[in-house]
């Protein structure tokens, strides 16, 4: 029998490397789970002694052993600092313990802080040696809140006889003493700053960061030192909170016209940040459309018309000269209006603007300013409604918003067909000839829209109390009734609200007509009570900010009656009676206007050559 040599001392072919290999994969194993469970044991070591120190230091604490509890903590430190980048882990573990120990100085240093600050505790020789031995542990600490002290001394959260109080029984701490004593020789100065600081504080709460900022700044100039620098830092933090909003808000005005308010916006963003490209491209649209303005003395003309006849068609009927059609202008009678006020130098102005409503109880007088050169005229569009009892006149049914957001009339021609138009009503009208003529207007200003509600509001019935009127109403020109569901009603309500917001954004003011279009001069105090409670429950709730009254018929009340008082006593503050020839008063808590209606029947026979001069404003077929 015989033998080959592979047989006694193996096969050093393909075999031979294979069971090599896996001798060779088998010993990496070994090795790798070696130092696999020397790692794990070395970092549970690690741990189970940085667990050990935290208690160390904590016991030391505990026994007023403050040098050793220091020592520990900063023998600590050194590791970390001088730790090899392979020791990664154990460097995090002792950065957390580091951590852990600054938490409990910190505990006991805001314990003493609080006692201080609440208690007007004095200081145990136990815990003057806890701040003084535990060196920069409780130093850096101290030190940053007494500066936070003296920002609430600056900020009037604190008074001076318990910042004082604390900084005398700091004194004791050596490692504060330098800073402290610092911040002690200023707070006569902060005291000095306090007032400006806190009316800085005030606006910028109100979110008028312009003014916030104006102030600081004034503070930075008569400042030095502590007051300084918080102010310097405060105009930095508003200086971001501001630069969006502002600028946001700066170029909506711009957006509705309002050109004299982005004026003054943008030329003070021009200072606070006057390398802006942006701002100051703005602020050269704004003064593009600009001029200079003055204090005006004169008269005021308050121009008052209801809604518009929209289709025209009616005024070939045999009805013509009726009293209803003799009520309303239509869209070029008004457009004929508007072109003589431009061409005669009027300007549009804000009825509340000679009204300093800012008091809660009182009314000021202020100085109504328009451009050097322009008379100022309000418009008053009385009674938009939209009743039903109207619809045979050609006047439109409901306000609707198109789908570029501008409030149009809505109306159904002779033909049947649905129209919506801004030319359908005076609002679309008088919009679109301010986009044409911004010198029109000053500072984006519109007019005002009544309402009562009794029937509806802008065409829709927004409550279950007008569903009656509104069937009379339908009956009485022979419609069908309608029935309005709670969710029909709460969509109208929204609908009324969306359309209002646009309204007022864009330079319209909203005034009551009462609910019920009342006498109001007639009426004892109870109904106009139960009248006025129901138009701000049901419709004013709707419209943004109204103060204003435009009392139908002309029937106003006195402002020293008991009614016109419970009047004002609910933030009504301007009212408008009527009257041929431009008339206001400043009385107890209000303003009045005279207003004079503008229709077919006047222009006919009232005398308004003052402003509309000789000018041919009826359509053809009404003077024929």
């Amino acid at each position: 029998m015989s033998f080959y040599s592979g047989d006694i001392f193996g096969d050093f072919g393909d075999k031979g490397k294979k069971r090599s290999g896996h001798r060779i994969a088998f010993v990496i194993c070994v090795v790798f789970l070696v130092l696999t469970v020397g790692i794990m044991i070395y970092l549970k070591h690690s741990e189970d002694s940085k667990e050990s120190a935290l208690t160390e230091f904590e016991v030391m604490l505990d026994t007023g052993d403050y040098d050793g509890a220091l020592a520990l903590y900063r023998e600590m430190h050194d590791q970390v600092v001088s730790a090899p980048d392979v020791n990664a882990e154990n460097v995090a573990l002792s950065s957390r313990t580091m951590a852990q120990m600054e938490l409990a100085v910190h505990g006991r240093v805001s314990s003493i802080e609080d006692k201080l600050r609440n208690e007007r505790y004095q200081l145990m020789q136990s815990d003057i040696d806890f701040l003084n031995e535990m060196g920069e542990l409780t130093a850096s600490q101290l030190s940053d809140w007494l500066r936070s002290l003296c920002e609430e001394f600056l900020l009037g959260q604190i008074e001076k006889p318990d910042i004082i109080f604390i900084f005398d029984q700091l004194e004791v701490v050596t490692d504060v003493n330098a800073s402290a004593n610092m911040l002690r020789r200023e707070i006569e100065t902060i005291e000095m700053a306090r007032g400006d600081v806190m009316t800085a504080e005030h606006y910028y709460r109100y979110e008028d960061y312009v003014e916030s900022v104006k102030i600081y700044t004034n503070v930075m100039e008569s400042y030095s030192g502590f007051v300084y620098d918080y102010a310097y830092n405060r105009v930095g933090e508003i200086k971001n909170v501001m630069y969006s909003p502002m600028l946001e808000l700066g170029e909506h005005m711009l957006d509705t016209l309002k050109y004299y308010s982005a004026e003054d916006l943008f030329s003070d963003l021009a200072v606070i940040f006057p390398d802006d490209n942006r701002i100051m491209s703005d602020l050269i649209e704004a003064t593009a459309h600009t001029s200079e303005t003055h204090e005006y003395y004169g008269t005021v003309e308050v121009l008052c018309i209801r809604s518009l006849i929209a289709d025209t068609s009616v005024l070939y009927g045999e009805n013509l000269l009726s009293s209803n059609l003799d009520l309303h202008l239509t869209g070029t009678e008004f457009q004929n209006i508007l072109q003589t006020l431009y061409e005669n130098d009027y300007i549009l102005v804000d009825a509340e603007t000679m009204a300093d409503q800012t008091g809660d109880t009182f009314l000021v007088e202020q100085p109504l300013i328009v451009p050097v050169g322009k008379k100022p005229v309000i418009l008053v569009i009385e009674n938009l409604d939209h009743t039903a009892r109207d619809y045979g006149v050609g006047t439109c049914s409901r306000l609707v918003l198109n789908e570029q957001g501008q409030v149009c009339g809505e109306y159904t021609d002779s033909t049947g067909s649905v129209v919506v138009s801004r030319n359908a009503e005076a609002i679309g009208i008088l919009d679109s000839f301010v986009e044409d003529h911004p010198d029109f207007s000053y500072n984006g200003a519109k007019g005002v829209i009544s309402v009562c509600g009794y029937e509806s509001v802008f065409g829709y019935v927004v409550s279950t109390d007008e569903i009656d009127d509104r069937n009379a109403a339908l009956t009485s020109i022979g419609y069908p009734n309608a029935d309005f569901t709670d969710e029909e009603i709460a969509s109208n309500c929204e609908t009324v609200s969306e359309i209002a917001a646009v309204l007022y954004d864009t330079g319209w003011k909203f005034a009551s007509s009462t609910y019920g279009n009342i006498n109001a001069y007639d009426s004892d105090m109870e109904t106009i009570q139960a009248d006025t409670q129901k138009w701000i429950d049901q419709v004013g709730a709707l419209l943004p900010d109204v103060h204003i009254i435009v009392y139908p018929g002309g029937n106003y009340i006195y402002g020293t009656d008991p009614r016109a008082e419970y009047l004002k006593a609910l933030h009504f503050r301007i009212f408008f009676g009527i009257g041929s020839n431009p008339y206001y008063i400043f009385g107890s808590n209000y303003l009045y206007y005279d207003r004079a209606i503008i229709n077919p029947s006047t222009l006919r026979n009232t005398d308004y050559t003052r402003f509309l001069g000789n000018a041919s404003i009826l359509e053809d077929i009404r003077t024929s």
